[in-house]
């Protein structure tokens, strides 16, 4: 059963989109009133006003889509993350495969409460994002049981090899 994310993760994916949002048109204003208004260059004037335009659409958009359709699943035999905005990503990593955890807060996580999970496993890393911090924790140990009861498996098959 996938997992759904909580309102404190809607308002951390708007806080970050918001966030992104002011530094983009920040930056085309910058650009406006340093190079295209000096110049008089009206049909760039136009362009600048559609990407603001464009900029304010997404932060008002596209939280609410990644909110919708983030989903992760964790069981005996791998983690299920399913992500995206305007394309759907799926990652699936056996938990077999499992190296190292660890819990991750930015400034924006702080503020509304929730954390990350990085995995690390031997093909890179993933990341369950957008959790409650309470929850961030209980994963964290859950899966931290896995990877102790794998290495214990391998140690163990190591010795009935070697014995």
């Amino acid at each position: 059963m996938y997992e759904k994310l909580t309102k404190r993760a809607l308002i951390n994916m708007y806080l970050g989109t918001g966030g992104a949002m002011i530094f983009c048109i920040g930056t085309l204003l910058i650009i406006e009133f340093s190079f295209i208004l000096p110049n008089h260059i009206p049909v760039l004037s136009i362009l600048l006003i559609i990407l603001m335009v464009i900029c304010l659409l997404n932060a008002v958009i596209s939280p609410w889509f990644r909110f919708h359709r983030y989903r992760y699943k964790i069981d005996e035999e791998c983690i299920d993350i399913i992500e995206g905005y305007i394309f759907t990503t799926r990652e699936i990593v056996p938990i077999e495969r499992l190296h190292k955890l660890e819990i991750l807060k930015g400034p924006f996580d702080k503020i509304c409460g929730v954390a990350k999970v990085n995995v690390t496993t031997a093909g890179g890393d993933v990341t369950i994002r957008f959790l409650e911090e309470e929850k961030a924790e209980q994963i964290s140990k859950s899966l931290l049981k896995s990877i102790n009861q794998e290495a214990l498996k391998e140690k163990q098959k190591q010795e009935y090899e070697e014995g």
